[in-house]
C-alpha cells in the first residue's frame, strides 16, 4: 500500500487513548466527535461523568482514570481495580494547564504505585519537568526521561505510559525499557514543530512541538511498527475565542490542539507528509501497521478485548476539507479545528 496514492482502504476502528472531554457543554460538543474520527475506544480521566460521556457519545467505550494527588492511596487504588479503573494520570505540579494540583515528590507515591502494580493498573504519566528544573539546552521532556527510567526500575511490573512523547530521546527511552513501558503519540506533534507553535495559536499546546527531527523520528517510529507505541491524540478543546482573542492581544494562548473531529485522518496527513519529505519510503505504511498504531496496540497494553471485526472505518482519498471550527447549534460554543481548510482522507464507518 502506497499511502500516498492508496484510494481506499480499511482499519478497525481506532483506540484513542488520551482524550480530553471538558464538561457541561464544551462535552456535549465534543463528545460526539469521538466517533467521527474513527475512534470507539477512548481514555479520559474522571470517573463521575461516565454515563454523561456515553449518553452524549453512544457506540463509545471510555475507559476511565484518577488523577494521582494525595488522596489516592493504596486502600483507594484497590477499589478503584475493582470498580474497573483503567488507570491512574500522573501530573508533576504546574508543567501543564490544570496540573496545579499534580505531583511534586514521586516518592510520596511509591506505596501507590506498588498497590498499581499489585493490582495491574496503568499509570499514565505526563512526562515533563518545570522550566527551572530543565539544564540548559535540555527539553522539559528529555529531563523527565531520567525519573521514567527510575520508575521503571523499581517498578518492574507497573505498566507505565509515557504519554504525548516528542522527541528522539523519548523514542530512545521507551524502547530501552522493558515490555510494561510503552508511549503515545498524537497525530499533531506528526506534523507540528516549534515553529508552527510559537506562531499559530491553534498550533500551540503542551508539550510544546519540537524539531523537525523529532517529528521525523516520531513519524519512522510508526512505520518501524513497534507494538510499545500506540496512539492518543491528547485532543484538547478550548473556546476559539480564547485562542484568538490571546493571539490579538500577544499572550499565549490556551494550550491544546483539537484533532478529535479527524483524529484518524490526521494521523494519515502526518505520515503522508513524512513521506513526501523523503523521511519514510512510499511503502513503508501499511494497513498492518496503521491498524497496529491505531487500534491493536493500545488494546493490547491495556489488556482489551480485540477490536470488533465487525467495526470497521473506510477512508477514501481527500474527499473531505477539514472545516474552521465545530460550534453547537446556538453557536454558544465554538471550537477551533487543526489544519483547518487542509484536505484529508473522507472517513466513514462500515
Amino acid at each position: 500500500m502506497h499511502l500516498t496514492t492508496v484510494e481506499r482502504f480499511e482499519l478497525p476502528a481506532a483506540a484513542d487513548m488520551h482524550v480530553h472531554m471538558r464538561q457541561g457543554d464544551m462535552m456535549k460538543l465534543v463528545a460526539p466527535t469521538v466517533i467521527q474520527g474513527g475512534v470507539d475506544t477512548a481514555f479520559v480521566q474522571v470517573l463521575e461523568y461516565k454515563k454523561e460521556l456515553e449518553a452524549a457519545a453512544p457506540g463509545v467505550n471510555f475507559l476511565m482514570s484518577l488523577f494521582l494527588h494525595p488522596s489516592i492511596t493504596p486502600e483507594v487504588i484497590a477499589e478503584a481495580a475493582a470498580a474497573g479503573i483503567a488507570g491512574v494520570k500522573l501530573y508533576p505540579q504546574g508543567v501543564t494547564t490544570n496540573s496545579d494540583a499534580g505531583v511534586a515528590d514521586m516518592k510520596a507515591f511509591y506505596d501507590t504505585f506498588a498497590a498499581m502494580e499489585q493490582h495491574d493498573i496503568v499509570l499514565n504519566i505526563h512526562g515533563e519537568v518545570l522550566e527551572s528544573l530543565a539544564p540548559p539546552g535540555t527539553t522539559l521532556e528529555e529531563a523527565f526521561l531520567p525519573t521514567l527510567q527510575s520508575l521503571h526500575e523499581r517498578f518492574p511490573k507497573l505498566r507505565i505510559i509515557l504519554e504525548h512523547c516528542t522527541t528522539a530521546a523519548a523514542v530512545a527511552a521507551v524502547k530501552a525499557c522493558g515490555p510494561t513501558v510503552a508511549a503515545t503519540i498524537t497525530a499533531h506533534h506528526l506534523y507540528l514543530t516549534d515553529a508552527d507553535a510559537c506562531c499559530n495559536p491553534f498550533a500551540f499546546c503542551k508539550p510544546i512541538p519540537k524539531k523537525p527531527t523529532d517529528r521525523d523520528v516520531l513519524i519512522q517510529t510508526i512505520a518501524e511498527g513497534s507494538s510499545k507505541f500506540f496512539f492518543g491524540s491528547d485532543s484538547a478543546p478550548h473556546l476559539l475565542h480564547t485562542k484568538t482573542d490571546a493571539a490579538e492581544s500577544g499572550k499565549a494562548p490556551p494550550a491544546g490542539v483539537f484533532t478529535q473531529p479527524f483524529a484518524t485522518q490526521l494521523v494519515l496527513l502526518g505520515l503522508q507528509e513524512g513521506i513526501e519529505r523523503g523521511v519514510i519510503a512510499e511503502d513503508a505504511i501499511t494497513e498492518q501497521n496503521l491498524a497496529d498504531f491505531l487500534s491493536h496496540n493500545g488494546r493490547r497494553f491495556y489488556k482489551l478485548p480485540a477490536a470488533d471485526a465487525s467495526k470497521k472505518i473506510v477512508l477514501t482519498r481527500e474527499g473531505a476539507t477539514i472545516p474552521t471550527s465545530v460550534r453547537n447549534a446556538d453557536g454558544s460554543v465554538e471550537v477551533g479545528n487543526s489544519r483547518a481548510g487542509d484536505k484529508v482522507f473522507t472517513l466513514t464507518w462500515a
